[in-house]
């Protein structure tokens, strides 16, 4: 079988969305399918880096095409980049074939529009992945008017893609009912959340400790934020609790990944002279394992409007090391859902109550490191779990488009 995928970031940068897409697109291949990927040519977080324009890769071919690299500083900025990239795989998917699935994600906003076009052109079968929802997002962040008429069009584009989409997968039941409410049949949704990189993510004490001695961590306790920061996860409360806690040497806040809010964390401690807060970029893979597990206490955040909107997917890797967890965000909430469906210990506060983290931090200390009922209660989760029931869905979709059409057949019979 002849599949697409369409995404800006892929193999080998390091963003959720990469890493995920990836993890899939290997699995097909090695099922035997002819994969084909349409990506950007510069790392989503360092634009700097480049990728080459084709790369042969586990079983796949990656076509990567140009696009801008003004930063993130501006929203002009950042339309402006993923417009050039827009442009850029029109270009590329025009010179390109018939394919039996064409499967995009949501990298940038609405590139899920030129996999609806793509099959309404050339046929085909039309997967949109949902990891976030815009214009959703935008409105919800507050950095587009609903009623405006650019919030109206980009609505209209969005559905589009959902409206075309023979199948749509969603990350959690919040998501699922926001596309219900947006007019897509229920039977053509598919929940899939974000697995854990469990092949390469578990527990390392001895990466632990080269982690922690590495960076000056060694006898502290570290509450650690690993992953995106975004917006749309705001980090006001910890930032503050980190403020609260300064006099406390023994305690130190680890900021890791990047994201466009990430200067905003050096620029805070900056500010405040905060000699307890730590940044770092994002780690690579093969060394997550190691990073994670330095952490005595992990904080996941989810901002209270964007539930059903995006998905933070920390927490399925922070299963896999063990760790306690900080959540600070609506009690109603995938995380929470985790958390309750699992059996899962982890301690919640809403933003803006710094008192309570700053006490759940403290509190926190009684816990060990690793959990090993946290480690097997989430293996549900991992990726040999949910890549092969993944892979399954695509390798349906086309069978069950044939039965469909023999069905019809021999109704007009």
């Amino acid at each position: 079988m002849k599949i697409l995928l369409l995404n800006q970031c892929f193999y080998p940068d390091v963003v959720s969305t990469a890493q995920h897409a990836s993890d899939l697109v290997a699995a097909l291949a090695q099922r035997g399918h002819d994969v084909t990927v349409v990506a950007g040519t510069r790392a989503y977080d360092h634009p700097h880096i480049k990728f080459p324009p084709e790369e042969h890769w586990r079983g796949s071919r990656i076509l990567r095409v140009p696009c801008l690299a003004l930063g993130k500083t501006s929203k002009w900025r950042r339309v402006a980049n993923f417009a050039s990239f827009f442009l850029s795989c029109i270009f590329r998917l025009t010179f390109l074939p018939r394919f039996d699935v064409v499967m995009a994600l949501t990298s940038p906003p609405l590139i899920s529009l030129l996999g609806a076009l793509y099959v309404k052109l050339k046929g085909g079968r039309f997967i949109f992945w949902v990891m976030d929802l815009n214009p959703d997002e935008a409105v919800a962040a507050g950095w587009l008017n609903e009623h405006s008429a650019t919030a109206r069009v980009l609505a209209g584009l969005l559905n589009f893609s959902l409206r075309t989409a023979d199948e749509v997968v969603v990350l959690d039941r919040f998501m699922r009912k926001r596309v219900i409410k947006k007019g897509v049949p229920a039977e053509k949704i598919s929940t899939i959340p974000p697995w854990a990189h469990s092949e390469v993510v578990h527990y390392d004490p001895d990466g632990r400790q080269a982690f922690r001695d590495r960076h000056g961590f060694t006898g502290k306790y570290v509450v650690m934020y690993s992953g995106n920061h975004s917006p749309c996860h705001p980090l006001t409360t910890v930032l503050q609790a980190a403020m609260r806690l300064a006099g406390r040497s023994d305690i130190v806040f680890c900021f890791v990944g990047g994201g466009s809010e990430f200067p905003t964390v050096a620029d805070f401690a900056a500010a405040h002279n905060l000699a307890n807060i730590r940044c770092l970029p994002y780690q690579p893979l093969a060394d997550l394992s190691a990073s994670l597990s330095a952490a005595d206490l992990h904080v996941v955040v989810m901002g209270d409007p964007l539930v059903g909107i995006v998905h933070t997917c920390k927490i399925y890797n922070i299963m896999c090391i063990g760790a306690p967890v900080l959540y600070i965000g609506p009690s109603k909430s995938h995380v929470m859902d985790i958390a309750a469906g699992n059996g899962i210990p982890l301690a919640s506060a809403n933003h803006g109550d710094v008192n309570l983290v700053v006490r759940r931090i403290l509190d926190s200390a009684k816990f060990s490191v690793p959990d090993r009922r946290m480690i097997e209660r989430g293996r549900s989760f991992h990726q040999d779990q949910l890549v092969p029931r993944f892979a399954d869905l695509v390798e349906a979709l086309p069978e069950q488009a044939a039965a469909a059409a023999v069905g019809s057949h021999a109704v007009g019979d």
